[in-house]
């Protein structure tokens, strides 16, 4: 659940025998816990909320039961460095996820995810 504050040093420095810590995702940890640290290895669920569409990025927010546009700027902004302080994180190395998205599920279409997976492929990044 992003929405509970995890445990810092229990994240950060218990090992692989403790689900609470960073080994498991039990407790993720959001951009704001990982601000100003780096980490080893790093792994990124990038979502629909902000994506590659025809070549720009557009902020999206979920409401209700649908997707909506972010018109606020400084909202934009926010959202986008949210992403840049996740993706600078690493020291190893880092996985960045794009879920496929499903036909079957009006909330989360292929084609809210495909324009950022093939931006990324594009930049370089593999695909596993």
């Amino acid at each position: 659940n992003v929405h509970e504050k995890i445990d810092a040093p229990t994240w950060f420095l218990n090992g692989k025998d403790d689900v609470r810590s960073s080994h498991y995702m039990e407790d993720p940890a959001t951009e704001f816990d990982i601000q100003g640290l780096e980490l080893d290895w790093v792994g990124v669920c990038w979502d629909a909320d902000f994506r590659s569409v025809n070549g720009k990025w557009q902020c999206y927010r979920f409401s209700g039961t649908r997707w909506q546009n972010v018109n606020d700027d400084n909202r934009k902004i926010y959202l986008a460095n949210a992403y840049r302080v996740l993706l600078t994180r690493a020291r190893q190395g880092m996985v960045i996820y794009v879920p496929a998205g499903d036909v079957i599920d009006a909330t989360r279409p292929p084609s809210y995810y495909d324009g950022t997976a093939a931006f990324l492929s594009k930049c370089g990044l593999p695909l596993i």
